[in-house]
């Protein structure tokens, strides 16, 4: 049987569906076609897939489901779904001593794959980049007649990311200090990593005080401050909101994930010279088509358009855990990595032997002898490995290494984001007049799919800091199933988005990277919601509950800053 399923794990799925039916794992095949963007939602295998595999079982014809937005909306999961209460403890010098935490989860009617999860990846990632020495937390898991919530575009790093930022931004105003200042001064310093945090992670390595700096820099951070005095003075609402935000990526260690946390990699030579890449990753989007070859054309020293990448086919891919959660480059480039690694030392077997001579180096593809200056080419390796007329010792004929890599931790990247809105006293709109985005994901291998993740990343978070919301009648009708009646951004509500980068390699794996297809989203919705509080804060707005709808601001206005 083949099932064609726009899902992010493949493999995972035909286990769990072959599971259901009751039918042989090697009989099932799943073939995952171009898939424009998972998001979470397709990190999950729901009841219609298996249901489409029987139904065509038993009747013996192809079958297909095509659902509605509507029956989509109901059918798949929802993202987010927190009510959360924040204490913090802090010095009136600033310094943060502790943070406690009560955490309400909408769960949804029932689970899916994994939605209780969600909530605790909030909690290990409570502190964000600060130095807490105290932490206590309590979740509330809550049953309702909702729509299941799971695993959406950051995948409880937002929701922490959000409550810690916003914390840090109504101490600031309490003690009447610089939100930067009060971000400085509790930051993790640069000499302190490897990190254990008070929630009993290890943050691999970071400059937290980098991106923040240059995002400044960017904005003209004094000047703008000047020009908000001038602002307000007109009678303007001017806001400039900051968020420094962490991440826990590249899921990650077996021991702490479900399904397992590895991943695979097959790197194949043909006789020809073209070299076809089997990643048991999954993109849907996140370009490791492209990053992937770079990284085998670097390390074999081919051209890129040499290079094949294969995946998301589960009779073709050996079995791999799939894509989210920041983990396609970070753990399956990585094992990919290790791959190359097996074929550079037995294609230097085959340099060693051409040559006759142990003093030889893989050079550009190439194998030379530093003792005589003679090379024998990639090609000629190529073709001996696979002619096999005479072999070195104790190696097999053909080009052919997979390898399977365990992470030994999570990756921990971060960065800056600053907003400058001004919002309109009449309509209670929101302007975003500017907006830097400045990342570090570690080991930057494509500057262009970076910049790309972390745009379509701070679309998703304007989306749910302004707009987005799932909203239910008193009678638990979803009322916002079609796109009608949901505010899904569109292009032109989009600002110019400034992004920029900084590096500080991860230890985690031998690439450095450590992943970014969630950062804009998380790093988004706090620096939006600081900067709007901020705009209001002259009419005693404290604190705003997402999304910043144009009613709600205009009542807050018209209400004088008191809801």
């Amino acid at each position: 049987m083949t099932m064609f399923s726009s899902t992010q794990i493949p493999h995972l799925m035909r286990t769990m569906v072959a599971g259901i039916l009751g039918m042989p794992e090697n009989h099932l095949r799943v073939i995952t076609p171009e898939v424009g963007g998972g998001f979470g939602s397709k990190l999950n295998v729901y009841a219609e897939e298996a249901l489409m595999c029987f139904i065509a079982k038993r009747i013996g014809k192809p079958v297909k489901w095509i659902e509605s937005r509507r029956e989509n909306f109901q059918c798949t999961i929802h993202g987010r779904g927190h009510v959360d209460y924040y204490e913090l403890a802090a010095k009136r010098d600033g310094t943060m001593l502790g943070l406690k935490l009560k955490l309400i989860q909408d769960i949804g009617a029932y689970h899916q794959l994994l939605t209780p999860a969600i909530p605790t990846l909030s909690v290990l990632m409570m502190p964000g980049l600060y130095k807490f020495k105290s932490i206590s937390a309590d979740i509330i898991g809550a049953f309702t007649n909702c729509v299941p919530t799971d695993a959406y575009r950051g995948a409880g790093r937002p929701e922490a990311t959000h409550g810690i930022e916003r914390m840090v931004d109504i101490l600031a105003a309490e003690l009447k200090m610089d939100p930067v200042e009060i971000r400085l001064k509790n930051f993790v310093g640069n000499d302190e990593f490897p990190y254990a945090t008070t929630t009993g992670l290890m943050y691999d390595s970071g400059n937290y005080a980098a991106p923040l700096h240059k995002a400044l820099a960017a904005v003209d951070y004094t000047a703008r401050r000047a020009e908000q005095v001038q602002a307000r003075e007109a009678g303007k609402l001017m806001g400039i909101g900051i968020s420094t935000y962490g991440e826990i990526c590249a899921m990650g260690p077996s021991a702490a994930l479900p399904a397992g946390g590895w991943e695979s990699a097959t790197v194949k030579i043909e006789p020809s010279g073209q070299v076809t890449v089997m990643t048991g990753a999954s993109p849907h989007g996140q370009g490791e088509e492209t990053t992937f070859a770079q990284i085998t054309a670097d390390e074999l020293g081919v051209g890129i358009n040499d290079v094949m990448v294969v995946h998301g086919d589960t009779s073709v891919v050996q079995y791999g855990i799939g894509t989210f959660g920041s983990r396609g480059t970070a753990v399956g480039g990585a094992a990919l990595f290790y791959a190359l690694q097996e074929l550079k030392a037995k294609i230097r077997k085959f340099g060693v032997m051409l040559l006759g001579s142990e003093n030889v180096s893989l050079v550009g593809g190439s194998c030379v002898d530093q003792s005589t200056g003679k090379s024998v080419s990639f090609a000629e390796m190529v073709v001996a490995a696979h002619h096999a007329k005479t072999l070195p010792p104790n190696t097999q004929p053909g080009l052919v290494a997979t390898y399977f890599w365990e992470p030994p931790n999570f990756t921990f990247p971060f960065g800056a984001h600053i907003v400058v809105t001004e919002v309109d006293r009449d309509t209670g709109g929101i302007a975003i007049r500017r907006y830097i985005a400045v990342d570090d994901c570690g080991k930057v291998i494509n500057p262009l799919l970076v910049s790309g993740q972390v745009h379509g990343g701070v679309a998703q978070g304007l989306g749910q800091a302004l707009w987005e919301e799932a909203v239910y009648d008193d009678n638990a009708q979803l009322v916002t199933g079609e796109l009608t009646d949901y505010a899904l951004p569109r292009a032109h509500f989009m600002p110019f988005i400034e992004s920029s980068h900084t590096e500080t390699p991860s230890p985690v794996n031998p690439l450095g990277v450590k992943g970014v297809g969630e950062a804009g989203t998380i790093g988004c919705s706090p620096a939006v919601v600081n900067s709007v509080v901020d705009a209001l804060s002259t009419l005693g707005v404290r604190h705003i509950d997402m999304p910043l709808t144009p009613e709600k601001i205009w009542k807050l206005i018209q209400a004088g800053g008191h809801a």
